[in-house]
C-alpha cells in the first residue's frame, strides 16, 4: 500500500540524488522503496528550501512510472479526419483520433522539425523570413523552439497528467511529472516532436509537410474538407483547425467564406532582458551566484495601471530563465520577438515578455476591420518595430530606466538576441496607451523586486504574439463551430488555449468530439 512522505530540505539535499536517498532511507522501512511525486522551490525566506512529496511503497509493489503506453498495432480506421496544423493541438488530436479508430490526415504548412532549423538560422543570421517555416510555423508549432513550459492552469479542461505521460512516453524526462513548473527545453523538444509524429504514422495516420491549406470545401453549411496550395482536395468526416495564433491567412480565409470569427482581446508589449545572476540574487536572496544546486530562477509580476481613466493590467508573460530572445516574425516587413530556453537554462540572460492587456475598446481606429481589428492593430505595431529597427530583423531597444524617463539610450547592453539591437525611443514604437502603462508598471515592479528596476536591463520590441487576436466561436459542449458543422476550431489559434499543455488537451477534446458526433456515419 502506497503512503506519502513530505520533506522540506535544502537545495543541496533535494537535488543531490545520493544525499536525498540517504535522508529518505532513514525515514522509511527497509522493505519499502520510494519515488519522487512532487517538487517545488520555496524562496519566500532568505534560506531557500525545497518541498518534496514522495510516494512510499513496498518493494514488491512498485507502481508503474506512467500508465500511458503507446499503442503497438496500427489502427483499422473506417473514417478519416483532416487536421490543419502540426503543433501540440494537431499532434495530440491525431494521436487521440487514432485511439478512437479514426485516421488523421495532418497537414502542416511548414517543414519538419529538423528542416526548420535552417530557416531559423537564416532569420537569425541573414534576416531572411521564410513565410512558411519560421519560429511559429513548422512541425511542433511555436512551442517547439521555445522554453517548453508545461505549466498550465487549465486543469478543468482536460487531463494534465495524461498529456505529461504521453510526453514522457515519447522521450521527455520523468521530472516533468513532479516539478511544480515543468519544462522540457528547446534543445530537447525537436526530437520529442519527431517521435510523436512517428507514432502517428506508425499507427496509421498521415503527416504532410510543406502542405498549405488555401481553401475549404464547404457544402450546405458543412465543412467537408480542404484544398491545398497544390490543388489537392482532401475530404474527411471533420476538419480540426489547429493553426496556431499567427496564421493570419486562415483568419482571412474564414472571413472571406463568411464563417463567423470574432476580434479577441490579447496582450502586447516588449521583452525585457536582465542578467540571470541579477534575477537569481533577487529571487534567491544570494549575494553572488545561486550555487550548483538551484535552477535558474524565474519571476511572475503583475500590476494594474490607470491611463486616461482606464484600468489595464501589465504582466510578465512566458518568462525564460537562462534563455534567449529570438526573432518570431512570420512575414517580411514585420518584427516580433519571443523567448526560449534550453533544458539546462544555462544562458547568462533572463528574459520575459512584459505586456499590456489590450481590450477591443482600445482599438476604435481599427473597428472598420471588423473581426480582424485586433489582428490589424497587432500587425501595425509589428511593422512599426521593423521600420524603427532599420527594416531588418535588428530589433529596436532601450535601457529600462531610460525608457521610463524618456531618454534614448547612449549605449545598449550585451544581448542574447542574435540579429542585434538598435537604440531607439521605444515610445516611438509602441502606441501611447501601451508605452505609458509599461512605464508605470516598471517602477512598481522595482518596488516588488528590489533590483529589478535598473538601467542594467533593457527592453526589446515587440512582444506581440502572446495569444490569438481572433477567436473562432464554437459550441461550448460539442466544440463544433457555431454555424459551420464538422469544423472544430482548436486551441491557441482559435482562442481556446495558451500553451503546450492546454493546446494538447484541447486537441484531444476536439478529437473526442469528432468521434462522438461523426464516427457513427
Amino acid at each position: 500500500m502506497t503512503s506519502i512522505l513530505e520533506l522540506t530540505l535544502t537545495p543541496q539535499e533535494a537535488y543531490s540524488p545520493d544525499l536525498l536517498d540517504a535522508i529518505v532511507r532513514k525515514r522509511i522501512p527497509q522493505s519499502h522503496d520510494y519515488r519522487l511525486a512532487k517538487r517545488s522551490i520555496d524562496a519566500r525566506s532568505r534560506q531557500v528550501k525545497v518541498n518534496l512529496t514522495l510516494s512510499v511503497f513496498p518493494k514488491e509493489e512498485i507502481p508503474a512510472l506512467i500508465e500511458y503506453h503507446i499503442p503497438e498495432k496500427p489502427v483499422q480506421a473506417k473514417h478519416q479526419a483532416i487536421i490543419v496544423g502540426a503543433g501540440p493541438a494537431g499532434l495530440f488530436a491525431a494521436l487521440r483520433l487514432l485511439e478512437l479508430g479514426i485516421k488523421p490526415i495532418v497537414l502542416e504548412r511548414g517543414k519538419d522539425v529538423q528542416a526548420r532549423r535552417r530557416d531559423l538560422a537564416a532569420i537569425n543570421k541573414e534576416h531572411v523570413v521564410n513565410t512558411e517555416s519560421n519560429y511559429c510555423f513548422g512541425e511542433g508549432g511555436a512551442g517547439t523552439y521555445s522554453d517548453g513550459k508545461l505549466y498550465t492552469r487549465s486543469k478543468k479542461r482536460g487531463d494534465v497528467r495524461r498529456i505529461l505521460e504521453i510526453l514522457v512516453a515519447h522521450g521527455a524526462t520523468h521530472e516533468i511529472l513532479v516539478d511544480a513548473h515543468p519544462h522540457i527545453g528547446t534543445n530537447k523538444l525537436p526530437k520529442l516532436v519527431a517521435d510523436l509524429r512517428e507514432s502517428i504514422i506508425r499507427l496509421g495516420g498521415e503527416v504532410h509537410f510543406n502542405t498549405k491549406v488555401t481553401d475549404f470545401i464547404l457544402e450546405n453549411g458543412e465543412m467537408k474538407g480542404v484544398v491545398t496550395e497544390a490543388g489537392e482536395r482532401l475530404k474527411g468526416i471533420a476538419v480540426i483547425l489547429a493553426t496556431g495564433h499567427s496564421a493570419r491567412d486562415i483568419f482571412h480565409l474564414l472571413h472571406n467564406h463568411s464563417i463567423s470569427i470574432e476580434a479577441k482581446p490579447f496582450a502586447l508589449g516588449v521583452r525585457i532582458e536582465h542578467a540571470q545572476s541579477l534575477i537569481d540574487q533577487v529571487q534567491y536572496h544570494c549575494e553572488t551566484d545561486r550555487g550548483p544546486y538551484l535552477p535558474a530562477s524565474a519571476y511572475s509580476l503583475v500590476q494594474q495601471t490607470q491611463y486616461k481613466g482606464v484600468e489595464r493590467g501589465v504582466f510578465s508573460f512566458c518568462m525564460c530563465p537562462g534563455g534567449f530572445i529570438v526573432p518570431a516574425a512570420t512575414a517580411p516587413g514585420e518584427l516580433v520577438v519571443n523567448g526560449m530556453s534550453p533544458s539546462r537554462r544555462d544562458s547568462r540572460f533572463a528574459n520575459s515578455g512584459i505586456v499590456v492587456a489590450v481590450e477591443l475598446e482600445d482599438l476604435q481606429e481599427y473597428a472598420h476591420f471588423g473581426p480582424l481589428a485586433a489582428m490589424e492593430f497587432q500587425a501595425s505595431v509589428e511593422r512599426k518595430a521593423w521600420e524603427m529597427g532599420g527594416k531588418t530583423q535588428v530589433a529596436p531597444a532601450q535601457r529600462m530606466v531610460d525608457f521610463v524617463e524618456g531618454r534614448v539610450s547612449k549605449s545598449l547592453l550585451d544581448t542574447s538576441y542574435q540579429p542585434g539591437l538598435k537604440s531607439v525611443d521605444m515610445q516611438d514604437v509602441l502606441p501611447p496607451f501601451i508605452a505609458k502603462r509599461l512605464q508605470m508598471a516598471f517602477k512598481e515592479f522595482g518596488k516588488k523586486m528590489k533590483g529589478y528596476y535598473t538601467n542594467e536591463a533593457q527592453i526589446i520590441g515587440v512582444e506581440s504574439r502572446t495569444s490569438s487576436p481572433v477567436r473562432i466561436p464554437r459550441n461550448k459542449e460539442t466544440l463544433e463551430h457555431i454555424s459551420t458543422s464538422r469544423l472544430f476550431p482548436c486551441a491557441e489559434g482559435a482562442g481556446y488555449a495558451g500553451g503546450i499543455v492546454s493546446a494538447a488537451m484541447d486537441g484531444e477534446r476536439c478529437a473526442e468530439q469528432v468521434a462522438a458526433l461523426y464516427a457513427k456515419y
